[in-house]
């Protein structure tokens, strides 16, 4: 019993460096894919047209505030306080539509980027299999020191495997 556990301490050291590691950096990756370059743009248009709405809504309250001060002190106070509510009204609707359009573009932003987000992970696990690799990691998250002689850089392969060059 005492040498199979000196031998299994022995042995053990051994095979934690047959294990092969691999590292990436996926924010590199991410950055030139066509997909990824694809979506920003789009999402660009995206959001223009919602800038362009929301800046046709706010043009609408500064033309009705400014003729509003200009009127107001001719106005009866019940107008007043009826165009004021009106004012109010309008600047919460442009509040509330501008909290709108941020989640909806988040949302299709989320939407339009799994499935990349899903190639690339695939990819990794298809070049995980293929190369007998334990573990690997992605550099972007600030991993503090990957050992180039231990750990195989896999960026190639994988730009390569999503059909970058």
């Amino acid at each position: 019993m005492k040498k199979f556990l000196i031998i299994a301490l022995l042995i053990a050291p051994m095979t934690i460096f047959a294990q092969k590691f691999g590292h990436f950096n996926s924010r590199e990756i991410m950055e030139n894919m066509a997909e990824v370059k694809n979506l920003q743009t789009e999402m660009q248009t995206i959001e223009k047209q919602y800038q362009k709405e929301l800046q046709t809504m706010q043009d609408e309250l500064t033309r009705k505030y400014e003729a509003f001060m200009t009127q107001k002190d001719s106005l009866p106070q019940n107008v007043q306080q009826r165009r004021t509510q009106e004012l109010q009204d309008l600047d919460e609707r442009l509040q509330q539509t501008t909290q709108t359009y941020k989640a909806e573009f988040e949302k299709q932003y989320q939407e339009k980027m799994a499935p990349i987000q899903q190639k690339v992970l695939n990819a990794i696990k298809e070049i995980g299999e293929a190369g007998g690799y334990v573990y690997i990691m992605d550099t972007t998250s600030g991993i503090p020191f990957i050992s180039n002689t231990l750990s195989t850089d896999i960026s190639a392969e994988l730009k390569s495997k999503l059909g970058m060059k």
